[in-house]
């Protein structure tokens, strides 16, 4: 399970964003949620937007953090969470770094793992007055 999960942050690093594919469910069953907003629905709709999310983000680089959890649920079932460091750069040129927290239910399908649903919380900035 965590050489999944690193190899992930590995494919979306070395080939962008369109990586996700083969990490993602295309099942009705997986959702991605980030900063409290759902981002995809279901598989069809994340497969479907990949490609372009792909156009809009020029290079990205995930590195998870040192505490990468992984809490087995059943042989086919695993809570997956870890820290997580992410630099973008969209298609403007434009850079964005990001740190954070990252769960995900992750299913064995068909002989190899897939997140199911994911979960990304950004840190919030210095200057958001909820945290000084």
């Amino acid at each position: 399970m965590r050489s999944f999960v690193e190899t992930a942050a590995h494919n979306v690093t070395q080939d962008g964003p369109i990586a996700w594919r083969k990490h993602f469910s295309d099942r009705p069953a997986f959702f991605m949620v980030v900063d409290g907003q759902m981002v995809f629905k279901d598989g069809e709709t994340a497969k479907n937007a990949l490609p372009n999310v792909a156009l809009a983000i020029r290079h990205i680089e995930l590195n998870w953090g040192d505490n990468l959890r992984v809490d087995p649920l059943t042989s086919e079932l695993a809570v997956v969470a870890a820290p997580y460091q992410e630099i973008r750069v969209d298609a403007g040129g434009h850079r964005v770094e990001e740190t954070g927290y990252f769960t995900a239910v992750a299913e064995l399908r068909d002989g190899r793992w897939q997140f199911r649903d994911a979960h990304w919380s950004s840190a919030p900035s210095r200057h958001d007055p909820v945290t000084q």
